[in-house]
């Protein structure tokens, strides 16, 4: 299992403060071993928390066209018909599209991937709050990114979304550039939540509160 770089530098400071922490405990605590026997097992349960949440599972990915992949692992929590204010009724097109949202919990791999190949057509990044990730106006209100992909089939929306726990949103794309599906696209640090916004016409391909593996499930296909 590899480790995501994102997680380089907080599993070493991590590491650095629980060897700093056990020491201290070993020296002031030299004649009781329980205390330092608990303080040890503490500090390993929290290293394999944090090394856990940065992994970075090999994923199989087939590329398709006519596919249109999980962005992210979690559970998905949102599945409905909205008007998107940001990109698509400021360009002079059709504002209404199936949002699909999945919620990341701290246990799931935080590694967002393109769901299309294409052009990033849009891209930008937004300050904001910190609502948690399932609240209805953290899509419009949380720091965020939003991203549009173009391809011969449509325009995909993605948006990476900050939570109440995940305070650290990273990003690797930039607009103008042509994308693979199933690379990746940024990292949420720490539980999140990702939109996507399909046309109309998508054919879903998942149900709510069903878990998806991003860059693996087909959550929906271009009619």
């Amino acid at each position: 299992m590899a480790i995501h770089k994102e997680g380089y530098t907080i599993i070493l400071i991590t590491s650095i403060i629980l060897i700093i922490a056990n020491a201290l405990i070993y020296l002031f605590f030299s004649g009781n071993r329980t205390v330092q026997i608990i303080c040890a097992l503490f500090s390993l349960i929290i290293l394999l928390l944090v090394l856990q949440f940065f992994r970075s599972p090999n994923r199989h990915i087939v590329l398709n066209e006519n596919h249109i992949l999980a962005p992210a692992d979690g559970k998905i929590v949102v599945i409905e018909e909205v008007e998107e204010p940001e990109y698509f009724s400021t360009n002079g097109g059709n504002n209404k599209r199936i949002q699909i949202s999945i919620f990341m919990s701290p246990l799931n791999v935080h590694v967002n991937r393109y769901p299309i190949s294409g052009k990033i057509k849009y891209f930008k990044y937004h300050p904001g709050k910190y609502l948690v990730a399932w609240h209805p106006k953290s899509s419009l209100e949380n720091e965020r990114t939003t991203l549009v992909i173009e391809n011969s089939k449509a325009d995909v929306l993605v948006r990476q979304i900050a939570g109440a726990v995940a305070r650290r949103i990273v990003y690797y794309c930039k607009e103008g550039e042509t994308v693979t599906q199933g690379d990746e696209l940024g990292f949420i640090k720490f539980g999140s939540r990702v939109d996507i916004l399909l046309p109309l016409d998508a054919k879903i391909n998942v149900k709510l509160d069903q878990h998806v593996t991003g860059g693996e499930t087909v959550i929906a296909r271009f009619e």
